[in-house]
């Protein structure tokens, strides 16, 4: 017997809100029935776990103790300059000169997520 991940909870202050911002990050829709000011919503992910968004009264005080990392389907860059202007912001920057390592991006409430290196990236390098 084993046990299959449902979803990956989010805590967040607007549930709504927050799904949207990760449906246009990751290009699913959220649940049909999502409608502004549900307590909880859900990204409906192609493949796995549902993006499942929690809104709870105390906000967010520490780094994540996990976090998403994300494989864009374009480039590692164009797609940190896609989400800086879907309102992220730049943690951290882990880029290296030759190419390898990642960024470390925040949603706009602060949860912390990484974008590696698209498969394009990897053709260019190898």
């Amino acid at each position: 017997m084993v046990s299959v991940v449902q979803n990956v909870a989010i805590d967040c202050s607007d549930a709504y809100e927050l799904a949207r911002f990760w449906s246009e990050v990751t290009g699913r829709p959220l649940h049909p029935q999502a409608e502004p000011g549900d307590h909880e919503t859900v990204v409906m992910l192609a493949e796995g776990p549902l993006l499942y968004f929690n809104q709870v009264p105390e906000p967010k005080t520490v780094k994540n103790r996990i976090h998403l990392c994300l494989r864009p389907t374009t480039s590692r860059e164009e797609e940190v300059e896609r989400l800086l202007k879907l309102g992220a912001i730049l943690v951290v920057d882990r880029r290296q000169p030759d190419g390898s390592g990642w960024a470390v991006l925040a949603d706009p409430e602060g949860n912390e997520f990484c974008v590696l290196r698209g498969e394009s990236d990897h053709a260019a390098t190898s």
